[in-house]
Order: C-alpha cells, then structure tokens, then sequence
C-alpha cells in the first residue's frame, strides 16, 4: 500500500462512516425482522448518501491536499504529488 496520510477531514469521514456502518447493521435487522421493502430500500439509500458524501470529501480534502503539495514542492515533489492527483480522480 501507499504511505499513511492524515488529513483534518478524516476524524470527521471516520464518524460518518461508522455511523453508517451502525446504520446498515439496522438495515440488516429489518430485512431479518420482515420490515417492508420500501423502509429498507429508503433506509438504503440513506447509507450511500452518507458513504458517497463521505468519499466526496475525502476526494476533495485529498485533491486540495496534493494541489498545495505540487505548488510549493521542488518538481520531483511536484511530477509526484500530480500523479497522486490523477490516481484518486479515477474514484470521481
């Protein structure tokens, strides 16, 4: 794998995950209870709504990131900091 990175956004991706993560366990326990389709199918969708925000702004927090690397860094830094740019605009 790559070198660890922590930005100021990732306390703040790590709750919202794990609060979906929370969530979806529920989910489970509706299909396993009988709960109808359309209060699962709703109560999905809100757990891809908080995944997609929260790789929205891992995405974004990490671009950010890589643009202010490549500015101020000596062009071996910078030719890197550019690939890793490009690597995680696959995920957009």
């Amino acid at each position: 794998m790559s070198e660890q990175h922590l930005h100021s956004s990732h306390p703040a991706i790590a709750k919202r995950l794990k609060r979906a993560e929370g969530h979806l366990r529920s989910i489970t326990a509706m299909i396993e209870g009988g709960r109808s389709c359309l209060d699962i199918a709703q109560q999905l969708h809100a757990v891809e709504k908080a995944i997609a925000q929260a790789k929205k702004t891992l995405i974004q927090d990490h671009i950010d990131h890589c643009l202010e690397q490549a500015t101020d860094a000596k062009p071996r830094q910078r030719q890197s900091a550019v690939r890793a740019f490009k690597e995680i605009t696959k995920y957009l």
